[in-house]
């Protein structure tokens, strides 16, 4: 019972914390004259006739206590209003443009954790071997190359030679899992690669640094003393505490990047919510905006309940504190 309380607590906290920013959000864009909102809401291409519909709509020209009551209500309904730019729900538009943005972040996620967490704790095991050297190279490699340019790379040595050469199956844009999983990860492959290269770098070096900082606690000391196998003493002492600040970034970075990896995925031609907010930035579609806000802040938040659930699993004192 005492880790379902914990979940509860933080699922509440969450709810407050996505209320706050959507109470922020509606303030931002609403407490402004009626005129100037409509305007900023219909698009800035919009006709007197579109404006005019759209202070219909919403209710513009009601007190701003209803208006925020009723930008509460739709949100309960998970209805993020209608882009007049585009003469589509909001709901419909983030849903076409998630999936290539989902498959991104998770086929990215779990390639740059294996890679990551398996070199992080092998160079950590073997210090100052000719392995952590190569793999120290390795990783500011990694961090040195912006995403762009290790998509570009990709496109041109692997994607470009292997489809002159009547090798088809990797290939740019996306194509879902409905056109099964083969054609799926063909598309999706390279982008999970230009994804991964950073984030695994990253994950290589944080890994390391703490389980090596672990490895040297008096309570592994104990367990080998006591005659546990070193396999036992790594993975089951040394790797389990070093994983809680993992899983605090990791939580932070799955949740930034479901809101958007628009770098990888316009190298790509994936589509995307990321591409979806820059151009609703450039056509001045603020409902898409707001959608986008809100919808990234959800992904931060459930992001960050699983990481405080996997810290609870991890380490069961957090539940009690």
């Amino acid at each position: 019972m005492t880790i379902i309380r914990f979940l509860i607590r933080r699922i509440l906290t969450g709810l407050v914390v996505l209320w706050l920013v959507a109470s922020g959000t509606f303030f931002l864009f609403f407490a402004r004259p009626v005129a100037t909102v409509a305007r900023q809401l219909a698009g800035r291409e919009a006709t007197p006739a579109v404006i005019n519909q759209t202070i219909k709509d919403l209710g513009l020209n009601q007190p701003i206590g209803v208006q925020y009551w009723h930008f509460l209500d739709r949100l309960a309904h998970l209805n993020l209003g209608h882009s007049y730019f585009n003469q589509e729900s909001v709901n419909t538009i983030l849903k076409q443009d998630l999936p290539p943005t989902a498959s991104l972040v998770v086929g990215g996620t779990i390639l740059w954790l294996i890679v990551g967490l398996s070199i992080g704790i092998i160079s950590a095991t073997r210090a100052r071997s000719l392995f952590d050297r190569l793999s120290t190279v390795g990783v500011l490699i990694g961090l040195s190359m912006p995403p762009f340019v290790i998509g570009e790379f990709l496109l041109l040595i692997v994607f470009v030679p292997l489809n002159q050469h009547g090798f088809h199956w990797i290939q740019d844009q996306y194509a879902g899992p409905s056109q099964g999983i083969v054609t799926w990860a063909g598309h999706m492959i390279l982008p999970w690669i230009t994804l991964a290269a950073v984030q695994a770098a990253i994950y290589t070096r944080l890994m390391r640094g703490q389980l090596l900082s672990v490895l040297g606690e008096d309570y592994i000391r104990t367990a080998r003393a006591k005659g546990l196998s070193e396999r036992r003493v790594i993975f089951r002492h040394g790797v389990r505490s070093a994983l809680t600040p993992v899983v605090s970034q990791l939580g932070i970075d799955v949740g930034g990047f479901l809101g958007g990896v628009v770098v990888v995925e316009s190298v790509f031609g994936l589509g995307g919510i990321g591409q979806v907010a820059v151009q609703s930035i450039q056509t001045e579609d603020l409902p898409v905006i707001i959608g986008f806000v809100l919808v990234a802040a959800a992904f931060v938040v459930v992001a960050n309940i699983l990481v405080d659930l996997a810290y609870a699993l991890l380490d069961p004192r957090v539940r009690i504190s």
